[in-house]
Order: structure tokens, then C-alpha cells, then sequence
């Protein structure tokens, strides 16, 4: 796509969408440039101020040419080294972008394309992507996955509530920028760089861009504890939240990990097991690469055919799923249910060697415990067969609990412009973490296993 470039002098900077009206040179008067619906590079040059100005329609209008402007950002990096906003993956080399991402498939060029390319993660969807990049030398050396949103669907950290306090003054929530992998609620890093030096300019980077577009908020979704901290120590709020992780203690079958349960919760499985066995109901399991495009559309029918019993729409579609099939098929698990040799569930998951992560499901008729098989005991019982350590069930679920799978503690991170709004939130998130924490302590007391 094409950007508006302006050459001052020596000194040239791109400018993009994204509300950045104006370019500063330290000393020199104002320069503003109306980039309209042009996308998207922001570079930041040494030596150079670029200053931004609300979108228009957020109550606080668009500064004029020559005017001054109230908020100014400066970023200096090293004469070979720039940051930018990109918002299409295909500009960034996918090699350059995976030594980055290391094996977590849903930070991968991969996952992050197809759900851009599929239209699934898109301005159309609410998903207009701003990824945050640095270059020195010519290299990809750090990144952050952005997206403005005009929405929070996807999302899984419900900031409804938030957006509901805003209306009611108001004031408009949306946009605000959001660091996440869309639709995904898995913990990984989030700002990928081969320092944390880098990890902090980054993060810097992304609260000026926040601060002069008049978005607002920033959000980082779902960031391991140790980038958590990170935020916190830039000046963001965190927000804990619970997930439940199954453990694979290196048993050598599913009777194996079934007599580690104590009695009540060893029988209940057992009693879901057999409900669906006498169903006539039987398993297979299918690599994403070794799957039919007939097996990839009947698990896409499931997945659908179950949003729509909910009224809802899937976030995802069939392309979608077709390029992850293509791209990165060898780290997908597809598990079907099959009665009387014909398709009735699936289960999609994705898998690296030590972690598997149980991700969408559907079903096309309902019996009893087929949900807890499909989605959980067979993905279980994968994990024991490949050694593999932890098995992530997904977002919420107390269920999961009785079933194997122990609290684990998830963080968000939460930058709001508005100085009343921001006080009154971090007053409730202290409120809120004290309450998961008691929470955690209480399902950690109804641990399912055996003492040891």
C-alpha cells in the first residue's frame, strides 16, 4: 500500500494513517500533512519528533495547518535503527518475523497472515492491523502484533464494562489499540525483540502512539508474567485472570493419569467416557497436513453449525482454517467424533512439542459427555502418546477443573488517556485481583489429584 512521504530538509519521514497529522523537526516549525485513508508507515528518524492529532469524531477535533500541537512524542534510536507501523505482514520477510516468535504457532508469520488474508482479522472485522516493528539495519530485530479496534470482540480480557463507564459520560471507548493475537487467548510474549532494551523502546513506542492518536486506551492481552512486568514498570495497569492448564506427570496411559484423581472425580470421568463409548461413538485423530479438504470442511461445519445453536457468528471461516492447513498444518490435531462411521464432532488443536493448545470445536448432534471427550479427553490422551507437558484448555471454565486441569494465574496490561477513567479502573483492578486471588486459593483447595 502506499504512504505519504515528506522530505524536510535531510530528513525524511513517513506518515501514515492512524491520525498522524503533523511532523516535527526538533527546532522547526510545525509541518502538517493530511495523510487521509493512506496506510501505514510511521518511521521514527533520529533526531526527529513526530506529533499526531486525534482522529476525527472523538469530541476533541484535528489540530490546522500551522497550529501548534498539544502533545508531542520523540523517539531516538541509533542512526541505523527505526520503528515502524506496518499494516500488512507481507512487507515483513517471514523468516525475519518467526526468529523472532520462536515456536509459539500463534505468533507465527503464519497464523498472523492467514487470519489477515482470510479476512477473518481485518478493518472490516474491527481488527485494522498496526504492527509495531524496529529495523537496525535493515533487519527485523523487534515487533509487537497491534490492531486499532472498533470493538472488543475476540478478545477474551471483557473491558465491556469499561466501554459501557465511557458511553455513559460521553466519551467515546473506541478506537483503542490493542496488543494481542486476535481471537486468541493463550499467554506468550507479545513484544518480540532480541533485547529487553528493545522490548522497553517498543513498548514506549506503543503508549506515544496511543497518547498523540487519540485512541482511547492500549491494551496487551494475554503477555507472559515476565512482559507483564514490563508494562507495569512503563507505567500500565495489570489485570490477572484465571485459565485452566492440564499437566501431563509423565504417565505412561490415561489410567495412568486417572489413578493420580481421587475417587469422585476419577468415577465422574469414567462415567463420561462410558456415556459416549455406549453412544457407539469412536475417535480418530488427523494431522492438519494429512487432512482432507473434505475433513477440514466438515470440522468447519461443526465449528459453525455450534456458534449458530448459540445464535453467534464464528469469528473465523473456511479459508481461514484451509491456509492454516497449508501453512502450518503439521502443528494442528484434528479430533473426530464419528458414530456409526459418519462425522458427528471435532476439535481443532494446535501443538508444539511441549505444549498443546485446544482451540475451537462443534458438534452436529448432542449427546452426553461428547463435548468433554472430543474436546478434552482425546486431546489428553494425544498428549500422554507425544510426551507432550501441558495441555492449555482455553479461556474460562471451572468445569475443567473436575476434569484434570489445575488454575493458573493470566495477566493484561491496560494503559487508559483519560486521567479520571484511569484512576478509577486501577482502583478496581486492585479490587478485582484480590478476588482472583481468592479465587485461585479456592480451586487450588478442590485440587482433583490424590495428595502426594
Amino acid at each position: 500500500m502506499g504512504s505519504w512521504r515528506l522530505d524536510v530538509g535531510r530528513r525524511r519521514v513517513d506518515v501514515g494513517w492512524l491520525g498522524l497529522d503533523a511532523v516535527y523537526l526538533a527546532g522547526a516549525r510545525a509541518v502538517v500533512v493530511r495523510a487521509g485513508q493512506v496506510s501505514v508507515r510511521w518511521t521514527i528518524c533520529s533526531g526527529v519528533t513526530i506529533c499526531s492529532t486525534p482522529r476525527a469524531g472523538n469530541g476533541t477535533g484535528r489540530v490546522g495547518a500551522g497550529e501548534a500541537l498539544a502533545q508531542e512524542s520523540t523517539v531516538r534510536l541509533s542512526a541505523d535503527s527505526e520503528i515502524r507501523v506496518v499494516d500488512d505482514l507481507a512487507d515483513i520477510p517471514a523468516s525475519q518475523w518467526d526468529a523472532l516468535a520462536g515456536d509459539d504457532p500463534f505468533l507465527s508469520h503464519a497464523y498472523l497472515s492467514a487470519l489477515q488474508d482470510s479476512g477473518s482479522a481485518v478493518a472490516r472485522t474491527g481488527w485494522l492491523a498496526q504492527y509495531l516493528v524496529a529495523f537496525t539495519g535493515g533487519k527485523l530485530t523487534g515487533a509487537m502484533p497491534l490492531y486499532l479496534k472498533s470493538h472488543s470482540y475476540g478478545e477474551y480480557v471483557f473491558d465491556w464494562a469499561w466501554a459501557d463507564a465511557y458511553a455513559r459520560q460521553g466519551i467515546e471507548y473506541y478506537p483503542k489499540l490493542l496488543c494481542a493475537v486476535p481471537f486468541t487467548p493463550v499467554t506468550g510474549a507479545r513484544v518480540l525483540a532480541t533485547s529487553d532494551a528493545l522490548r522497553v523502546q517498543l513498548i514506549a513506542a506503543a503508549l506515544q502512539l496511543a497518547r498523540t492518536s487519540g485512541v482511547s486506551s492500549l491494551h496487551c492481552l494475554f503477555p507472559d508474567e515476565a512482559q507483564a512486568r514490563l508494562f507495569a514498570d512503563s507505567g500500565m495497569l495489570l489485570r490477572q485472570a484465571v485459565q485452566f492448564h492440564w499437566q501431563n506427570r509423565d504417565y505412561v496411559d490415561f489410567d495412568a493419569f486417572l489413578a493420580g484423581m481421587n475417587n469422585e472425580k476419577r468415577k465422574k470421568i469414567k462415567q463420561d467416557r462410558r456415556r459416549v463409548r455406549d453412544a457407539g461413538i469412536a475417535f480418530e485423530w488427523v494431522i492438519g497436513n494429512q487432512a482432507s479438504e473434505a475433513q477440514w470442511a466438515l470440522f468447519f461445519d461443526c465449528y459453525q453449525h455450534t456458534y449458530r445453536l448459540h445464535r453467534s457468528t464464528p469469528y473465523l471461516n473456511l479459508d481461514f482454517f484451509l491456509r492454516i492447513a497449508k501453512a502450518m498444518g503439521e502443528q494442528v490435531l484434528l479430533v473426530f467424533a464419528l458414530r456409526e462411521g459418519r462425522p458427528i464432532a471435532s476439535a481443532l488443536n494446535f501443538f508444539t512439542q511441549n505444549r498443546l493448545f485446544g482451540r475451537y470445536w462443534g458438534a452436529l448432534e448432542f449427546h452426553p459427555g461428547l463435548h468433554f471427550e472430543t474436546c478434552y479427553y482425546q486431546a489428553i490422551a494425544f498428549c500422554i502418546a507425544r510426551k507432550i507437558a501441558v495441555f492449555e484448555g482455553g479461556a474460562q471454565g471451572e468445569h475443567k477443573l473436575a476434569r484434570g486441569f489445575l488454575p493458573v494465574t493470566t495477566w493484561s496490561a491496560h494503559w487508559l488517556a483519560h486521567a479520571g477513567f484511569s484512576r478509577a479502573v486501577e482502583d478496581f483492578l486492585i479490587r478485582e485481583r484480590a478476588g482472583v486471588e481468592s479465587y485461585a486459593d479456592e480451586l487450588n483447595e478442590r485440587n482433583p489429584f490424590k495428595p502426594d
